[in-house]
């Protein structure tokens, strides 16, 4: 009778327990719902690539009243979810609110910290897209251009806010950067738009448009007058977001507890360790020759500029194929990506990447690859160096990163994957760039496309180990360039020295530090995700499986990879040892 009476006790208290903790879930949820309503109704555009088209058409002003209002809003938020006992959540919904306490105070630090309002006059240049109304066919041509229409009839008030808001004096690499970017978005509308337009039928429609887009044209290329007449004589040099803010983005991005300087330590030993891997691979290609120059012959094997789009495309179904026989990991969709040039207005800070559809997009599932081509503008030498980092080897490393098993497989799990709305909407940098930067080495490790050829793996190994200094040379850039006062100059020497590539390549790697602190993610990413593969193959013993282990990674959303630890590890002690 005691134990009867037990058993009923603890099924009572199970059952309790449940009840509650469904309660406490129904509640949290209600909050975590509306949240991301206001959350996107701030970020309209992101509401549409994410796929959901009620934000179709939608762009808010970015008045000084808007951002102060939409920071207000975040810190209410803040407070409401702190005050939430996380303990009697259910594990998904825990999951949930630590994504969402994060990305709170992220937002809130990129606003009042990092003043990316105020501060960085590229926000405004990149302030939309329109390039998704033409890419993805969501819905019929004449709704497409009506929401363009609706975006371009905001682009005049919203570049006279830019002009408002804007403090004084601005960084000169961020004040350079956006007026290329604006003025590639007005040739964007000028031209590429128009011509993607043509199959309108509806006279009036188009008249309106061309109307809008005229003065839609005139406020990009008023901005860029307005840089260059009144931020350039003033600019300064003061890109750096200082040792402080560093770790508040390490915290609030990736839940990252390591100072910078441990974090740099770490980057200049990997550093060391990957020259050493490029000179092994150098040595069996040419013992004779200096790793660098044996590099260098390595990536004349590229393609002529005309062929370079048509090359990149040469291997990606062999890839993909290579990923399903050896099992690596599901790739859950026959859509197949699209390789095409960067579009222009993209071109001023992007080599290669991937525009994939949204996780709720259940129509326009289309994706692309993009490869900026060499600028005809360039003198021989500057685009025989562009053409050498897209060498044969090295192009299919990329293609693994961007593609197949790296950003489109991550996608296409997202996609396809049960986790929740939260998970599905916020992301971590480390995460997305961490994964396909570890599945460059992951891939080429396993033996793609060497066929027992000692010479093929090599070059295959020598393009990998290329990139992956690339990556390790960004993590110590951004460290030095942001907490040690590192100058652009000093930081394309950096990269020239580090990474074998030439002065347009490394200069371009360096102005992307200056706006960008967060690419130390690459690397940083791929060696939480290494440590992540290490502990849960020892957890699991005889019962690992890589392909399962890397389905249960793309399967639990874009998560920072400490809290992946805490979903895939059962040894709590091993939590907090992301490195």
């Amino acid at each position: 009778m005691i134990k009867i009476n037990w058993i009923i006790g603890m099924m009572l208290c199970l059952y309790f327990t449940a009840c509650t903790e469904q309660k406490n879930d129904t509640e949290f949820q209600q909050l975590a719902d509306a949240y991301l309503e206001d959350y996107l109704q701030f970020r309209p555009q992101y509401g549409v690539y994410l796929g959901l088209h009620q934000y179709d058409g939608k762009i808010v002003d970015y008045s000084k009243a808007t951002i102060e209002a939409e920071l207000n809003q975040l810190k209410e938020y803040d407070k409401k979810f702190a005050a939430i006992d996380a303990k009697k959540l259910s594990k998904t919904a825990y999951y949930d609110w630590k994504m969402l306490v994060s990305s709170i105070k992220n937002e809130i630090f990129q606003i009042e910290d990092i003043g990316v309002y105020t501060k960085n006059p590229m926000t405004y240049s990149n302030i939309f897209d329109l390039n998704i109304y033409v890419k993805r066919n969501f819905a019929p041509l004449e709704q497409q251009v009506k929401s363009i229409i609706s975006i371009e009839e905001k682009l005049p008030e919203i570049y006279k806010n830019a002009q408002l808001n804007l403090q004084d004096s601005l960084a000169l690499p961020h004040i350079q950067l956006a007026i290329d970017i604006a003025k590639g978005n007005a040739s964007f509308l000028e031209n590429d738009l128009v011509v993607a337009l043509k199959e309108l039928k509806d006279t009036a429609l188009f008249n309106q448009f061309e109307r809008t887009n005229k003065n839609a044209i005139q406020a990009l290329n008023n901005y860029a007058t307005f840089l260059e007449k009144e931020k350039l004589p003033k600019a300064n040099n003061k890109y750096a977001i200082g040792a402080a803010n560093y770790q508040k983005m390490l915290l609030y991005g990736e839940e990252i507890n390591l100072s910078a300087d441990e974090i740099l330590a770490i980057g200049l030993r990997e550093l060391q360790k990957e020259q050493a891997a490029f000179d092994a691979a150098a040595k069996i290609i040419d013992a004779t020759k200096n790793p660098v120059d044996v590099y260098n012959e390595v990536q004349k094997e590229h393609p002529t500029a005309a062929n370079l789009i048509p090359d990149a495309k040469k291997n990606l179904e062999a890839i993909r194929q290579y990923v399903i026989d050896r099992k690596l990991v599901t790739i859950p969709s026959e859509v197949r990506v699209k390789v095409e040039e960067t579009p222009m207005y993209a071109r001023a800070t992007t080599t290669a990447s991937m525009d994939t559809p949204g996780p709720f997009e259940e129509k326009a599932t289309e994706a692309y690859y993009y490869i900026t081509p060499v600028d005809l503008k360039w003198n021989a030498q500057q685009q025989e160096e562009w053409l050498a980092s897209f060498n044969y080897y090295t192009t299919d490393v990329v293609s693994i990163h961007e593609a197949y098993p790296g950003h489109y497989t991550q996608f296409l799990h997202l996609n396809a994957s049960k986790a929740s709305k939260v998970q599905k909407i916020l992301g971590s940098y480390a995460f997305i760039e961490g994964w396909a930067h570890y599945t460059e080495k992951m891939v080429i490790d396993d033996g793609f496309s060497n066929g027992g050829d000692a010479l093929q793996a090599a070059k295959y190994r020598i393009a990998q180990s290329g990139d992956a200094l690339l990556r390790l040379c960004r993590l110590c850039v951004s460290i030095k360039m942001h907490c040690h006062g590192m100058q652009v100059d000093e930081a394309t020497k950096f990269f020239m020295d580090n990474w074998h590539q030439g002065e347009v390549p490394s200069k371009q790697e360096a102005l992307r530090g200056t706006f960008d602190p967060g690419y130390l993610y690459y690397t940083l990413g791929k060696l939480q995700i290494l440590k992540l593969k290490a502990d849960y193959q020892k957890q699991e013993g005889k019962n690992f499986n890589v392909q399962k282990f890397h389905d249960a990674v793309l399967d639990n959303g874009m998560p920072p990879i400490r809290l992946l630890r805490e979903m895939l590890l059962k040894d709590e002690k091993s939590w907090n040892e992301i490195l």
